[in-house]
């Protein structure tokens, strides 16, 4: 038999003393990382007198919440809790140094208030991980200085053709820098990169900040920050909470770009964000584009935004696409004329070679044995299936039984080869993909590239071409229209001053005219227009729900009974629920720009009580992107 063992007792650790606590202003108000959606509120704890030196306003502690210890961030030192009772005492203070200021801490309160979110979901994307060798490398300084200014009118500032929009920011920043710091905020590393390297040759002190860099580069540019009294800031979304020290100017980069909205809950907008620390703290807020979003647009028609551009007149041309064709006919003398004088930039819509496969014959869609299309891969790839990757070498129409191929898709790679047949002894330059060329030589040459992908060149272009154009105003989402703008005005001004913009497009597509122009305008006016007498966004406020398909009959039937009674606003208009895919299904919901506050509150007191009844909560989405 064997011998029993020793009962062996659990050893409780019990806490070290945290000592008297500090003789002045002994409470602090602190934002704690509860991991609970409905604990948002600030919680009241003891400073011990050995912290009170460094238990700061913006610093990061460690604190008992919930049998647990937690991390949060002193929003203020008061004499007095709000409350009776025992209170708990910080641990320890994580780091010395500020990592927030009053106003990012106001900020954050009210940005969480506009998204229906708790704080801390914004705090993880605005404040970068501690790193404590960067804590221990750097000396501690006082928190970031916010001078009060009183708040101007934004401004939009359209870019000019004839030179790269990176470039075109340094004159901008040359003229709002002598007021204070700068605040930029790019849409991708690509462009904070472009920046950073065109600031950094005409100013001091130019910091990037973004997530592409190493956590101590990060963490170490974000406490640097608050260091200069005169600097200018590079980054991506996150970076509009940065906490910079005299800040005067907030300038948000390619205004109108998708990358502008986190991706991630609560789904916030930098525009949004910049307008609220405008109003907050004073800042100049500054919107650069080809084309404004049609927000901007509404905010300019509404003459709450200044709108700044010069006009310029670009050669444009339109060439009515051939059935079939690439290129139409009468476009190929003219791409002849540019490449005597340089490179010609062509902008494909698709990366790849061939997205789907027709019969030439019939032009009947090509299906696999399971119902999934065909696709080619590449010239010498046989053609296969998109859902379950067969392979069919041997392929035939169904309906006609011939075996020629004709890709109504034509990908980069398949355009590439036809423009290379098209106009031989021309070197040709791919950028697309995961090979994407930053820039190319100045000399005559094909360069074909996707959205996003265009080179820089030397001088520019003698000639841009836009294939496909009415592919780019094809997509079936709202923001569809204000994408293509932007992304043709922003490739059309890579052209040469005697360079032109030839688009394969119908010739009475407007937007030939507004490039003649270089006005955007004209297209602005009409697509508000309609939205209006549709009462689509911007002309209201929009809110998506998003839950799995046996939850929405519920949520619905909860919005018709409180707008029936009255607890949301008369004017909100209830749609769907819509079905999407893995088994969810969402509502949205529009409402007058006046009554969102209301509605707001309603909705942010529906996730707290799904908390609360530890219901999973809804995917909410404030003025999102797309509908």
């Amino acid at each position: 038999m064997a011998t029993p063992r020793l009962f062996r007792l659990k050893a409780e650790v019990a806490p070290a003393p945290s000592g008297p606590m500090a003789q002045s202003l002994p409470v602090a108000k602190i934002r704690v990382d509860t991991g609970v959606f409905h604990l948002d509120q600030l919680y009241d704890y003891i400073v011990p007198e050995k912290l009170s030196d460094s238990a700061l306003i913006g610093v990061r502690v460690q604190l008992p919440f919930g049998g647990r210890e937690t991390e949060g961030i002193i929003t203020s030192r008061v004499a007095h809790p709000d409350r009776a009772g025992e209170l708990k005492a910080i641990t320890k203070v994580l780091s010395p140094h500020a990592v927030a200021t009053e106003a990012t801490l106001t900020l954050i309160a009210n940005a969480a208030q506009l998204y229906c979110c708790n704080p801390w979901d914004l705090i993880r994307s605005a404040i970068p991980p501690r790193v404590a060798s960067v804590d221990k490398s750097l000396p501690v300084v006082q928190a970031a200085r916010t001078t009060q200014r009183s708040a101007a009118s934004p401004v939009f500032h359209t870019l000019s053709p004839y030179l790269p929009s990176h470039r075109q920011m340094v004159d901008l920043v040359h003229g709002v820098k002598r007021n204070g710091s700068v605040l930029i905020i790019a849409p991708d590393e690509h462009d904070v990169d472009q920046l950073v390297g065109v600031l950094s040759a005409s100013f001091e002190n130019v910091f990037p900040l973004t997530s592409s860099l190493s956590r101590e580069d990060r963490y170490r540019n974000y406490l640097e920050l608050q260091r200069f009294p005169l600097s200018i800031i590079v980054g991506t979304r996150s970076a509009v909470f940065a906490p910079v020290n005299n800040l005067a100017t907030v300038i948000i980069y390619k205004e109108s770009s998708i990358d502008h909205c986190e991706v991630r809950s609560p789904g916030w907008n930098t525009s949004t964000i910049a307008k609220l620390r405008s109003y907050n703290e004073g800042v100049s807020l500054i919107y650069t584009g080809f084309s404004p979003s049609l927000n901007s647009a509404y905010e300019i028609d509404q003459k709450k935004m200044k709108f700044v551009s010069q006009r310029f007149q670009v050669e444009a041309r339109a060439f009515s696409p051939s059935e079939g064709a690439l290129l139409p006919g009468r476009i190929f003398s003219e791409i002849k004329k540019a490449l005597n004088n340089g490179a010609v930039l062509f902008l494909a819509p698709r990366k790849g070679y061939g997205n789907a496969l027709l019969c030439a014959h019939c032009r009947n869609v090509a299906h696999c044995d399971c119902g999934g299309r065909l696709a080619v891969a590449s010239k010498s790839v046989a053609p296969t299936c998109v859902h379950c990757g067969a392979s069919h070498p041997q392929w035939k129409c169904r309906f006609c039984g011939r075996n020629k191929q004709y890709l109504a898709g034509r990908g980069i790679d398949r355009a590439a080869e036809e423009i290379s047949r098209a106009f031989p002894g021309y070197p040709v330059v791919i950028s697309a993909g995961e090979v994407i060329k930053s820039s190319v030589e100045s000399k005559p040459s094909l360069v074909l590239a996707t959205p996003g992908a265009q080179p820089d060149i030397p001088g520019g272009y003698a000639a841009v071409v836009i294939l496909d154009g009415m592919r780019f105003f094809s997509h079936t989402d709202i923001n569809g229209q204000e994408r293509a703008r932007e992304l043709i005005f922003e490739t059309a001004s890579l052209i040469q001053e005697e360079g032109r913009v030839l688009l394969v497009l119908d010739e009475v597509h407007p937007i030939v005219a507004a490039l003649a122009r270089w006005n955007v305008a004209p297209l602005l006016k009409r697509e508000l227009a309609e939205r209006d007498e549709l009462q689509l966004p911007p002309y209201v406020a929009s809110a998506v729900l998003v839950m799995d398909t046996v939850t929405a009959p519920q949520i619905l039937s909860g919005l018709k009974k409180a707008l029936a009674e009255g607890r949301i606003p008369s004017s909100t208009r209830i749609y769907g629920p819509t079905v999407l895919p893995k088994s969810q299904a969402k509502i949205v919901l529009h409402v007058s720009h006046d009554q969102w506050p209301e509605l707001g509150k309603v909705l942010h007191e529906l996730q707290r009580k799904r908390s609360i009844s530890k219901k999973d909560l809804l995917t909410l989405r404030i003025n999102p992107y797309s509908l």
